[in-house]
């Protein structure tokens, strides 16, 4: 596949180059001096600009993945061939398994987010030109193209076009709502099998995840359940929390659903199954611990206030620096900008007081005895290397991705086999489909920091950095002072 930027002349390239170079610019009126009715169409033709940005950046989005021909991908049989449930599923036929990753690095996003709107680009161009010609004409607004383009994705594009044909005409006059359930009943009445084909893809899809509440201190636990199984699981929470408050527990009906959930999860009560013992990553500054700060913590990635911290570490019987019963601690040293410099246990800090310099034992010298784990000429990191890295790194380093670091694989940025060193200057965590990215994708390189920042750059050349979680933005540069006007001496002025 040959891309079209190969076949500009010297002179497009020029002209493309400066237009490339411009900054973004938009047109604005100015909203003090419009009328309400000007509010009113202002509002309308940006919302119209908005759908001819849409259709735009579904033709950019297919013609990058045009750049990128799955002719690129490892072949089948070899060890970098996607295989198993660790491979990312084909977003584009003919196209790279590698596309959405570059492409939610190109656009600073997740790659689920890349691959729906990949995906649906696909389904504007194959199954439904008329939605992406009005969608570019500024005459169907981008929600309800979405609307369209979900439903009738897994058709074929004949079917897809016909109901298209008769929605479209209407489409502006209902809502997004009533649109999604009339392409459905359509969608039924033509190709049922797409329907299941929907269903079946939303279950492959399905999963758990935590992720911050707006609420002080609290997370979100969402499932992805088929309606019935939802209703259902729903109805038995909200049951066992009303026997709650029958019993005469005061605590409000929404705070008792919620211990109810994490109680049938967690079983206290059952000791008759093998238990399942969870990992909290707990991370604070010893002096939040004692009370001498307000800096907050984080609890798997997600921020905590220090009370709520110091609360959660009285319970797992912690705060004393004592190992919980099935857990463990690490201890963090760090410098003043957060940059990681060694790990240890409470045990081996006790181990290397007792035990002082081994080089001067008699004197109270400056030598360190605590420092980065050293290299290893092994290619597995060794054990003191891995769990300095989980605590550096603590998730999937590559950009947008937030696998946590036990999902993930200690991987060497300059290649063990290219003479990469295994030491913790070389090695970051990535999780397995980014790993096998940075591994056998063409066109990417990666760039690792001596303070375990990376630099990411994609085959079209955007680069993103990610920093450890724990190290500080660098201070952002300091203003330009204005330079002191300088007098001009008499006998420099120019003649009159």
């Amino acid at each position: 596949m040959t891309s079209a930027g190969a076949l500009r002349s010297p002179l497009e390239a020029e002209l493309v180059g400066r237009l490339l170079d411009r900054p973004p610019t938009t047109a604005r009126l100015p909203v003090g001096l419009l009328t309400r009715e000007g509010k009113a169409a202002e509002l309308r033709r940006l919302q119209a600009r908005k759908a001819m940005d849409a259709a735009y950046e579904a033709e950019l989005v297919l013609g990058l993945a045009e750049d990128t021909p799955d002719t690129l991908d490892p072949p089948p049989g070899h060890p970098g061939a996607k295989k198993g449930s660790w491979a990312p599923d084909a977003e584009l036929p003919g196209v790279s398994a590698f596309f959405t990753s570059e492409l939610a690095t190109v656009l600073n996003c997740g790659r689920g987010t890349a691959a729906h709107l990949a995906h649906r680009a696909w389904t504007y161009r194959e199954s439904l030109p008329a939605t992406w010609a009005a969608l570019a004409a500024g005459g169907l607004d981008e929600a309800r193209a979405k609307v369209l383009a979900e439903v009738l994705q897994h058709t074929c594009p004949a079917v897809a076009r016909a109901i298209e044909a008769r929605l479209l005409p209407a489409a502006t006059h209902l809502s997004t709502g009533r649109l999604r359930v009339r392409a459905l009943a359509l969608l039924l009445e033509c190709d049922a099998d797409a329907v299941d084909k929907r269903r079946k893809d939303a279950r492959r899809q399905a999963d758990v995840r935590s992720y911050p509440s707006h609420r002080e201190g609290m997370s979100a636990l969402a499932a992805d359940l088929p309606t019935p199984v939802s209703a259902e699981c729903l109805d038995g929470v909200d049951q066992l929390a009303a026997m709650r408050t029958a019993d005469g527990d005061p605590r409000p009906i929404g705070e008792l659903r919620a211990a109810v959930l994490a109680d049938l999860i967690r079983r206290p009560w059952d000791t008759s199954r093998t238990p399942v013992t969870a990992q909290l990553t707990i991370t604070a500054a010893l002096d939040a611990l004692a009370g001498r700060t307000d800096q907050p913590g984080e609890v798997n990635g997600q921020p905590i206030t220090a009370a709520h911290l110091r609360e959660l570490l009285t319970r797992l019987g912690a705060l004393a620096l004592q190992t919980p019963e099935g857990g463990t601690v690490t201890l963090a040293v760090t410098d003043a900008d957060g940059r990681l410099r060694a790990t240890a246990t409470p045990e081996q800090l006790a181990r290397l007081a007792r035990r002082g310099c081994p080089t001067h034992p008699e004197q109270n010298c400056g030598c360190p005895v605590l420092d980065r784990p050293a290299p290893t000429a092994a290619y597995t990191p060794t054990a003191a290397q891995h769990a300095f890295l989980t605590t550096r790194d603590r998730v999937c380093r590559f950009p947008t991705c937030g696998q946590r670091a036990g999902w993930t694989d200690r991987d060497h940025v300059i290649p063990h086999a290219a003479g990469g060193a295994t030491d913790c200057a070389n090695l970051c965590c990535l999780c397995r489909s980014h790993h096998r990215l940075k591994t056998h994708a063409r066109g990417w390189r990666f760039v690792l920091d001596d303070d375990g920042t990376l630099h990411v750059t994609t085959p079209s050349g955007v680069t993103r950095t990610t920093r450890p979680p724990g190290l500080r933005p660098p201070e952002p540069p300091a203003a330009a002072s204005t330079p002191p006007a300088v007098a001009i001496p008499d006998d420099d002025l120019p003649p009159f």
